[in-house]
C-alpha cells in the first residue's frame, strides 16, 4: 500500500515541477523585421505611424515585440544581403516598402511572411496571384494607381501653365506603368519630358545639370525607393535652381517639394500594423487580400513657392487637402 501511494505522490510532484519551469520561462517576444531600400532618416515618419499602429493593436516595441531594422542606405544591391540577414535572425514576419525591398526578401525566403506598406504593381512583378488571393507567403497595402502619375503632370500645368519642358526623374527598375502614364499625360498637353534615370548620388547630380542644359521648367520625381532617398540632395539643388517640382508623397511637399499628389503614405504605414497582428496571431499571407489606396492628398507648399519665385494660380490652391504656408 505504501509503494502505491508514494508513486501517484511523485508522479504529481514530476508534473507540478515541470509546469513550474514552464511558467518560469519567458514567453518568446514575436521579431518583425524591416528591410528597406531608404534609412532611418528617409524612413521615420511612417515607421513611427506603423509603431503607432502596433501600439492601437496592444504591441509595444520593446516590450511584447521587437522590430529588427535593415536599410540599404539608398544602395539597392545591399538589399539580398540584408533580406538573408533578417532571414537567419528567424524574424516572425518581414516588413518590406518597395518594389525592390520585395524581390529580396521574395527570393530569401519562402516560408516567412512578408507584408509590404506599399508597392507598385504586386501581381505584376510576381510578388501574389491576385489582389484577391495572393497566394503565397507575401501580401499587403498597394499604392499601385500608375494613373495618378499622369494627375500629377496635370496638376503641375494647371498650377503653372507656361511651362512647356519637364524632367521626369525615375529608376527605371521599378513601375515601368507610372512612367508611361506620365509620358502619356505630357504628351496630350504638349510637354516635352525629359527622362533622367536615378540610381546613386553621383546621378542626381548629373541630373540636374542635363536639367539646366535642356532648360528644364519643372521636373515630376516618381514614387520609386531610390529616388526617394535621395530627396534631400534632389530638393536642395531645386532650390538652387529655383525649380518648381511635383511629387507623389506628401513628405517631400513638407520637406521643400512643391507640390504631391498621391495616397497617404502614413496611412498606409499605420493600416499595415493590422496585417502583422493578423500574421502573428496565425492567420496565413495567402488568406489576406491585397488592399488599395483609398486616400489621395494634394499638397502645395506656399513657402516653397515664394522661394523659388513661382505663382501658384487661385483656382489650383483651392483645390489642395492641404497648403504649407
Amino acid at each position: 500500500m505504501a509503494i502505491k501511494t508514494v508513486v501517484p505522490l511523485l508522479v504529481g510532484l514530476t508534473f507540478a515541477s515541470v509546469h513550474f519551469v514552464e511558467a518560469q520561462q519567458p514567453k518568446r517576444v514575436p521579431k518583425i523585421g524591416y528591410l528597406s531600400t531608404g534609412s532611418a532618416t528617409t524612413d521615420d515618419p511612417r515607421i513611427e505611424a506603423f509603431r503607432q499602429g502596433l501600439r492601437d493593436l496592444g504591441h509595444v516595441e520593446g516590450k511584447n515585440i521587437n522590430i529588427d531594422f535593415r536599410y540599404a542606405e539608398g544602395v539597392a544591391e545591399r538589399l539580398p544581403e540584408l533580406a538573408e540577414e533578417l532571414v537567419r535572425l528567424n524574424v516572425d514576419v518581414i516588413l518590406t516598402p518597395g518594389t525592390l525591398a520585395v524581390q529580396a526578401a521574395k527570393q530569401a525566403t519562402t516560408t516567412i511572411p512578408i507584408i509590404f506598406p506599399g508597392v507598385a504593381d504586386p501581381v505584376a512583378f510576381g510578388f501574389v496571384a491576385s489582389l484577391a488571393r495572393p497566394g503565397g507567403n507575401i501580401t499587403g497595402l498597394t499604392n499601385y494607381s500608375p494613373e495618378l502619375s499622369g494627375k500629377r503632370v496635370e496638376l503641375l500645368k494647371e498650377a503653372l501653365p507656361r511651362i512647356t519642358r519637364v524632367a521626369v526623374l525615375r529608376d527605371p527598375r521599378q513601375a515601368p506603368d507610372s512612367f508611361k502614364e506620365t509620358q502619356i499625360a505630357g504628351q496630350s498637353l504638349a510637354l516635352k519630358l525629359q527622362s533622367l534615370e536615378i540610381r546613386n548620388a553621383a546621378d542626381v547630380e548629373t541630373a540636374f545639370s542635363a536639367m539646366k542644359k535642356e532648360r528644364a521648367d519643372a521636373f515630376i520625381t516618381l514614387p520609386h525607393a531610390v529616388v526617394t532617398f535621395h530627396r534631400k540632395q534632389i530638393l536642395a539643388l531645386a532650390e538652387k535652381g529655383r525649380l518648381p517640382s511635383t511629387h507623389g508623397d506628401r513628405q517631400w511637399a513638407e520637406a521643400g517639394g512643391l507640390m504631391s499628389y498621391g495616397p497617404d503614405a502614413i496611412a498606409i504605414y499605420r493600416r499595415a500594423a493590422s496585417y502583422v497582428d493578423k500574421i502573428l496571431k496565425g492567420v496565413k499571407p495567402a488568406d489576406l487580400p491585397v488592399e488599395q489606396p483609398t486616400k489621395f492628398e494634394f499638397v502645395i507648399n506656399l513657402k516653397t513657392a515664394k522661394q523659388i519665385g513661382v505663382t501658384i494660380l487661385p483656382n489650383v490652391l483651392a483645390r489642395a487637402d492641404k497648403v504649407i504656408k
